[in-house]
């Protein structure tokens, strides 16, 4: 699925990642497993998408590891976002200049800690220097056409499964590394399914039609809330039926919940 690697000498030019999931727990399982590969350093950990901009941006590692559900405040998506569009830093700009998350800790500092280092700020004087946006491979449960697509907009790399073995994470990591796509092969079927069969996008009045089905308002509620006509109340529904390949309204709520086209 994924190319070998090739491209850097694990020696030599190890991989500088940077982790991103909300669990304590899951990070800790990645940090063991990534300590085990070779040419692979994991320079810091966030727990949440502000503090994975600010580590992205202090630290410039070459791959963030990055999940999308990330509890409160931004989640992988835009944290995917933000840490995609960094300006490019000058060699030797701002070396060893402290950054602060919105909780007042010192991430550069932060960052030393998770793979032992006393100092992190000294490591992140080191790799600022000259390098660009780092490459964010998003590593997830969720496999929906919503998520996959938003991801990729946003400018994720690659778009990992959580049940991948250990050797294609590996992989994968090292090819973001060198700027190469990568997905898992259920992720990869279901862009090329989309490719050859895509479905045409929800209007915005599909979309408030939908917003008041979730509400489980009737035809004649909807109608009076919207101000249309029955009639067109039940147009829509057949339109969004067809687009969302569901034949009920309960099948339509739920399919409009997985893609998230719902508040």
């Amino acid at each position: 699925m994924t190319p070998p690697a090739g491209d850097r000498d694990p020696t030599h030019t190890p991989v500088r990642v940077l982790l991103c999931d909300d669990h304590a727990v899951v990070r800790a399982g990645l940090l063991a497993l990534l300590s085990s590969a070779p040419g692979i350093e994991v320079i810091g950990e966030a727990g949440d998408g502000e503090e994975a901009v600010a580590l992205a941006a202090a630290l410039r590692p070459d791959v963030v590891l990055m999940d999308l559900q990330l509890g409160s405040g931004i989640d992988g998506i835009e944290a995917t976002r933000r840490i995609a569009g960094l300006p490019e830093r000058e060699a030797g700009r701002e070396a060893g200049r402290e950054v602060e998350c919105d909780d007042g800790r010192d991430v550069e500092r932060e960052a030393g800690r998770a793979d032992g280092r006393d100092d992190g700020r000294e490591a992140a004087g080191r790799g600022a220097a000259g390098r660009g946006a780092p490459h964010v491979l998003v590593l997830t449960t969720y496999d929906t056409d919503a998520d996959i697509n938003r991801a990729i907009e946003a400018g994720a790399t690659g778009y990992l499964l959580k049940a991948e073995r250990p050797e294609e994470l590996f992989s994968a990591i090292r090819a973001a590394a060198a700027g190469r796509s990568t997905l898992s092969a259920p992720v990869a079927h279901r862009v090329l399914a989309q490719m050859r069969s895509p479905r045409p996008g929800l209007t915005d009045r599909e979309l408030d039609i939908l917003g008041q089905l979730a509400r489980g308002l009737s035809n004649r509620e909807i109608a009076r809330a919207l101000f249309i006509s029955e009639a067109t109340v039940k147009t829509h529904l057949g339109r969004i039926y067809d687009k969302l390949g569901v034949d009920t309204r309960a099948g339509a709520v739920s399919v409009a919940k997985e893609q998230r086209l719902l508040p």
